[in-house]
Order: structure tokens, then sequence, then C-alpha cells
């Protein structure tokens, strides 16, 4: 469907000018110096030609009975709904609104847009923009520069689909820096009809584009973009920037789920369920989308390093060993191999020092070597260029076997690029992405092995438990919810938890300190109080709950002082069987419409907001992920047990997150939900504390 507007054969630009400093201009400008293979029309009342090129009154006078495959409007807003009408009765397949004053302005924005909109899908027309630059086709065979930018691209492997022109062109300038080529460039600013998931899956299917580069500001159709982004990552890398990476305040949140999962973006669980490479800076980004053009995806972590000077090479290798990449001492038939093919003073071991004398051969020699060892992934080479040696013939050597793409080269290349400018040229030509400064360059490699990882996990299998009763649960959600009740009680939410067969104390309601001692003497000592009210969100903050009571006088006492303190006139008491101490930590979940919920799962009790030593996953949940959420956390380890102490039941821990995941999947009306602290054991877990918010009922009743 996209193919005509990024392979036009024709462009028409209502609103092209002959003023030199104007959009209307600097299209056909663009058009004709980037040498478009197809005809152009200029469209102007006012002018014969524009830029040699013969100007026409109106569209309705272009000679093109077979329709026009693109349009830029470079006019008012106001004159476009009469615009899309010309165009429809020309047949126009695509019309790229360069022009702003639409719905970003206001109501009379909103309008206009809607009738443009409506003229459209009356008539097929698909419509990039408005308040868009537009596209870029670098194929030798289109040449199409339909957009009003400055950035003169060489022919590549790179595309970029960047919803914000100015960020689009500053990572299309910075590509370019870098001497690398793009191949398709799309800013759709408004996107009210191409969007960014569609032109993803279009440049998935475009077998010249090897990377995928692009920047969100917000995701209007997230369920959507995560769909085809899943699908498009598995054939080739996307690599994303996102923008307001500053935590949020979370304060109005009513759970430690809900204010955690508002500083944990959810755009970064999208990223992550989708197989993307998410960026925090755009310089990193440009980096790894250049090494990602050129170079194969390596089998695994392990680096072999080949260097003509020390230091570069013990920065690298601190970033490389930081980022969880390898590198492995050099096998004996390697070591072997290099000894005798370098010179005598050079430093045979991993990374390989050379020395600054080093010609072209021992280079080769050494990269040879490691292309041969099944131990080694990929290459990272070190380069300063002195004086005193073959600087071109090294390059070549180098370059000759990047050609080979057996495994990925990434090369930090130290020198004067003033003087230097054929060496980096003939390591371009061969493929080998160049960086100036070691960190960079290691961090271009970890990018290619994040990928790769990626690529390798397992995606595990879904799990549906038999044993849960979701009619049950539905009756106690929807009685909540019809009597106006977005907070269940304690007894609600613990026959709710069992449901799903997540593991509670015994437990019993009482309305009065009589009767929370005699439940007690029916559980049995020692239990737990805790005050039970629907204005009582964070229990032991406001004193409402008291551990390890041994007798019913205990009980009778510490529910009638509570009763006294917390002043609540509908308090009752939830009495539990008190459990010993264990590893204390929380689950949760946090609606986010329409992907379902974001699940988290970390260290709790009372610490959790001050650690914030969690992880999050949006639904569903794999087992694979499941066991993922629990060895990402920083305090992993006390899962396994440390300093000799025994570990936890992990086998446990995962069956407790993926039941919360089918509670929360059939149960779609839970806003908010915390189980804290869920207690590990050796042997088990326990669900010590849980509250869940639910959505209002809607007036339709949903």
């Amino acid at each position: 469907m996209l193919g005509s507007l990024f392979s036009p054969k024709n462009v028409a630009v209502i609103g092209a000018s002959s003023k030199e400093l104007s959009i209307g201009n600097r299209i056909i400008k663009n058009l004709v110096d980037f040498g478009f293979k197809g005809a152009i029309y200029p469209i102007n009342p006012k002018s014969d030609t524009i830029r040699g090129i013969k100007a026409y009154n109106s569209i309705l006078e272009v000679p093109e009975t077979g329709g026009i495959d693109v349009v830029h409007l470079v006019i008012p807003a106001k004159f476009c709904p009469m615009a899309f009408e010309d165009c429809a009765r020309m047949k126009v397949r695509h019309i790229i609104i360069n022009s702003g004053g639409f719905s970003e302005v206001g109501p009379e924005g909103v309008e206009i847009e809607k009738k443009c909109m409506d003229i459209a899908n009356k008539y097929g027309m698909r419509v990039m923009g408005p308040n868009c630059q537009g596209i870029i086709n670098t194929d030798p065979d289109v040449r199409a520069y339909c957009n009003f930018t400055f950035t003169i691209p060489e022919p590549g492997y790179i595309s970029l689909v960047v919803l914000s022109g100015g960020v689009a062109e500053l990572i299309h300038q910075g590509v370019s820096e870098m001497g690398v080529g793009t191949r398709i460039y799309a800013s759709n600013g408004n996107a009210v009809d191409v969007s960014i998931p569609e032109i993803i899956e279009y440049l998935g299917e475009d077998a010249p584009t090897r990377v995928i580069v692009t920047y969100v500001e917000g995701l209007r159709d997230a369920a959507r973009f995560m769909r085809v982004a899943r699908k498009v990552s598995k054939r080739k890398p996307i690599l994303a920037m996102k923008a307001g990476r500053t935590r949020e305040g979370a304060k109005a949140a009513a759970s430690h789920t809900g204010g955690l999962a508002k500083e944990e973006k959810v755009t970064d669980l999208i990223f992550a369920k989708a197989g993307i490479l998410s960026f925090a800076d755009e310089g990193a980004l440009i980096r790894a989308a250049t090494a990602f053009a050129s170079q194969p995806v390596p089998k695994g972590n392990r680096v072999g390093i080949i260097t003509n000077t020390g230091g570069p090479a013990v920065i690298s290798t601190d970033v490389l060993a930081a980022d969880g990449l390898r590198i492995p001492p050099l096998g004996e038939n390697t070591r072997k191999t290099l000894e005798q093919a370098l010179l005598p003073e050079a430093s045979v071991r991993n990374p390989v020092d050379v020395l600054a004398t080093a010609n072209g051969a021992h280079f080769r020699a050494c990269l040879e070597a490691f292309m041969a060892d099944d131990n080694f992934d990929l290459v990272y080479v070190n380069f300063v260029t002195p004086f005193f040696v073959d600087n071109e013939n090294i390059a070549r050597e180098i370059a000759a076997v990047s050609r080979r793409q057996e495994k990925p080269i990434v090369c930090n290349l130290m020198t004067d690029r003033r003087r230097m400018r054929a060496v980096e040229d003939i390591l371009k030509d061969g493929g080998v992405p160049c960086f100036a400064f070691p960190s960079d360059a290691a961090r271009a490699v970890s990018a290619l092995v994040r990928y790769h990882a990626i690529q390798s996990r397992s995606a595990g299998k879904a799990v549906v438990f038999e044993d849960v009763d979701a009619d049950a649960a539905r009756r106690i959600v929807d009685t909540a919810r019809k009597e106006g009740r977005m907070q269940l009680g304690a007894g609600e939410v613990n026959r709710l938890l069992e449901c799903y067969g997540l593991p509670v104390p015994a437990w019993r309601i009482a309305e009065t300190p009589e009767q929370a001692a005699a439940a007690a003497g029916d559980l049995g000592y020692p239990v737990v109080l805790k005050a039970d009210a629907a204005g009582l969100v964070h229990k032991s903050d406001g004193g409402g709950v008291m551990l390890n009571l041994q007798d019913g006088k205990a009980v009778r006492e510490a529910a009638a002082d509570m009763r006294a303190r917390i002043g609540i006139a509908d308090m009752r008491f939830f009495v539990q069987k008190f459990h010993p101490p264990g590893l204390e930590l929380i689950m949760g979940a946090k609606a986010e419409e329409p992907l379902g919920h974001v699940l988290m799962f970390g260290i709790g009790g009372i610490f959790v907001e001050v650690m914030k030593d969690v992880s999050f996953c949006l639904t569903p949940l794999s087992d694979a992920e499941a066991d993922e959420m629990l060895s990402s956390i920083k305090g992993a380890p006390l899962l396994d047990g440390v300093r000799g102490g025994r570990g936890v039941d992990r086998a446990a821990l995962s069956d407790t997150l993926l039941r919360l995941n089918q509670m929360v999947i059939d149960l779609p009306w839970i806003t908010e939900m915390d189980m804290n602290p869920v207690t590990a054991y050796p042997d088990g877990v326990c669900v010590l504390d849980a509250r869940i918010s639910l959505s209002v009922v809607t007036a339709a009743g949903t």
C-alpha cells in the first residue's frame, strides 16, 4: 500500500514557490538536486516555471491520466479540503501535508483535518502528516527527496521513521556525519493516517533496509506498534529512543505498583516485549545503527580484541566487560599461530597488542586467527595510525576480512581524519564501522550483542492453570463494582487470591474486638491483626497492623486500641494466622490500556519505595518471562541464598507470578494491585498482605 509513497513515479507540489527561502521552493530544489527519476509538477498559478520546470495553475491541469503518486500540500490549512477534492479527481494516491494549522492548533484545525480525512477515506487516498517533512528514498532507480530538509544522504541500509521532524533530521544528519548512507527516511508529523507501525511494517519487507531506527514521543496505538515491531524485529533490528525519560511523581498512586510503574515508562516495556533495542541518547543510537548497517549479527558475546596501542584497549575492555561481554583468553592453537605470525615483542593474549610498528600482515594474521577460532564471536580493533607504518595497507587488510561477513568487525580508528581520509575511506568501503573513541566503538559492539541476546532468548510458553475458579472471582469483582466500590475489602481480596490458587494464610473477618479474639482462637495462635476499612490504604503507616499476637487478651486490647487510634466508624478486623519471617518480596499489577497489565516483582516489605529494586513485564507473561523477572532485580542473589544461607523456592515464586498474570487477564477491571509482602521460604511462598483497586462501572455498564 505504501509502495508508491516511497517509490513514486511522479510528484506534484501544490504551493510550489519561486521564492528561494520557502518550503514550496525547497521541495522542488531537493527533488531536482537529488536526481529524482520521475516527473515533477510544480503547482502555482502565478509562475510559469519554478527552477526551470513548467508550473501549472492547478493540479487539474497536470498531464497525468493514470494518477499521481505523491502530492505535497504547502498551502494554508483552510485551503486543504478544496485541494483534497482536486486531488481525488486526479486519482492521487498519497498526499504529504507539509503545512501546519491542523489538530495541533485547536478545534478549528481539528475540523479542517476531519474534512480532509473524510475526503481521503472516500476516495482511497493515503495521507502523511499534517505538519510533517515527508520521505526520502535513496534507491538509485528512484532518488525521491519528497522533503524540505537539507541532509543529502548517500545510498545505504539504515531506514529512519520518526514522528518529530526535528529529531528525525538530527538523527539523519548524525548518520550522514558518520559517513554512512541511509535507505529510507520518513517523518510523518501529526500522523493522522500513515502511522509509525505501518511504516515499520513496510520497512520490514524492504530488503535493502538492514536496520530500522525510530524515535517516539508517545504511542497512539501501542498495541499495534508492539504487534508489528515484534514481528519485524525477528527479521531485522529495530533501534529506538523515546522522549521523556525523567521520572514522574507518583503521589496519587494507590499502590506501590502504580507508583513504581509510573517511573518505569511503559514504552520501555513495550520495547522489551517487542524485541526492540532501546537507547538513552541519540549518539549511542546512531553509532549502533552504523554497526548494524554493515556488520552481521554475532552468534554470542565473546570478543577478540586487536590493538596497536595499550591504553585504548584497556578502556574498551572495561566498557565491554561492564556491558556483560566476555573477553576470553586465546585458545592454545590461536596463541601458537600468533606467536609465529607477530613481532617477537607483541603481547599474545586477549587483547592482542600487535604493537605500533605492526604492518598489514600482522593485523591480517590476527583477524584470520579470530575468524577461525570458534571461541570468538566478534572482533574489536583499536587502530591508531602512526606515521612510520603503511596505514592504508593495514586498512585494506581489515577491509578484506570484513567483506567476507564471517563475524562482526568494529574499529576504533584513532587518527587525524584530515590527513588520513584515505585510511578511513578504505575501511568504510569494506563495511567496517569506524568510531573515534574506544568507548563508543565498544558500546556499538555491545549493541550488536544485545540484539543477538534478544533474538536468542526463549520466548517461553503460556501457562494456564486449571485449578482456578474464574467465575467466583468475577462475582466478587462484579459485586464491588456494582456497589460503586473501587477498593476491595480484605476478605474479598483474600477470597479472590484463593480463587486463583495464590497461597494465603488462614484468615477470618471480625466486627468487634471480642469477635477478633474468638476468631484468633479458632485459627490458633500466634495471629496477625489488621484494620480493614475502605479509606485505609497503607495500614502499617497508621498503626493498622499488629504482628505475632499470642493470646485472646492481646488480640482484644490490640483491636480496641486500633479502633480508638484510627477512628474509622465502619472499620472491621482482619485476623490472620501468623507466618514466620522469610524473604519479603512484592508482586503487583497495574492496568495499562489497551495493552493489558504491567506486572511487577521485586524486593518488598516496608522499604519497597526506598529500595525500588523491582522488575516489570507486560501481560501476557510466559514462563520464561516470569523467570527473567526473578533474575533481573539487583537482589536476585538473595533468592538463591547468600553467605551460606538457604535460597527460596524459585519455582513457587514463578508459579505465583504466573497465577497473578492469569488473574489480571481474566479480570481486566483490576486497575492496581499489590501483594506485599509475599514471603518466600525454601519450600514455598505465602501472600501475607494484598490490596486491589477496581475500575468504576461506566454508563454502559462495563
